[in-house]
């Protein structure tokens, strides 16, 4: 079965070309040309991820990814101007699991889509166990859940993937480099800070109310680990 994904661009031309290298790909592409409509396709549960331009009529890229965020933790890979770091960063503090800047090359853009669907992480030769339980963490592979403290987390599919990939590790640290690799499904750019804003997100999502927080240690230079996980 084809996995499906929704383009939110206005720009019909671009979709249509997409579209097409998409479907060689293998992939089941629809298109909508608006915001408003996007959030509607994308919440509708008939799509596998979805590919969500920033500049959009009606309702812009990241409200969009907002209204999105608030009911589902569907996939969602933006297309920000080239150049535009806050954007990026905007976007990755809201929820989305990967950017790819305009113009692009479309064989980047697969690229990007296929490691944000991949369920596997790139290495696979380590075993995975059935649960992972640390400190009131608990983290079910198989069924992609994560439990903080008896409360279910939502998380987006790259930040399940690096916390997964931090927890396979054992409390050893993990250099940003090769957390890139086994969450994110490629290499890290110099000055990306794709990593330290999914990082960021895990650490306010697995924090209490009483101020309780799951420990993630920041190795400065290096990258991070799982504090008391040895």
């Amino acid at each position: 079965m084809r996995l499906r994904l929704l383009l939110v661009d206005d720009d019909a031309g671009l979709c249509e070309m997409l579209g097409t290298y998409l479907q060689a790909e293998g992939f089941a592409a629809t298109a909508v040309g608006d915001g408003r409509a996007g959030v509607a396709a994308a919440l509708s549960g008939h799509y596998d991820a979805v590919i969500l331009d920033i500049m959009m009529p009606s309702l812009n890229g990241l409200d969009a990814l907002r209204e999105i965020r608030r009911h589902s933790d569907i996939p969602v890979i933006m297309l920000t101007a080239r150049g535009d770091n806050l954007d990026r960063v905007v976007g990755l503090e809201m929820g989305a699991d990967d950017y790819v800047p305009k113009p692009y090359d479309p064989r980047e853009l697969v690229a990007r889509v296929r490691a944000v669907l991949r369920r596997q992480p790139v290495i696979r030769n380590a075993a995975r166990p059935q649960q992972y339980a640390v400190r009131g963490l608990v983290l079910t592979p198989g069924t992609r859940k994560v439990l903080w403290r008896g409360v279910q987390v939502d998380l987006t599919a790259s930040e399940f993937n690096v916390l997964e990939a931090l927890l396979r590790a054992g409390g050893a640290v993990v250099s940003k480099d090769d957390l890139s690799l086994q969450a994110l499904g490629r290499r890290r750019e110099p000055y990306d800070r794709s990593l330290d804003v999914h990082i960021s997100n895990i650490r306010q999502k697995l924090q209490g109310s009483d101020g309780a927080a799951f420990g993630i240690e920041t190795v400065r230079g290096v990258g991070y680990r799982i504090a008391g996980a040895g």
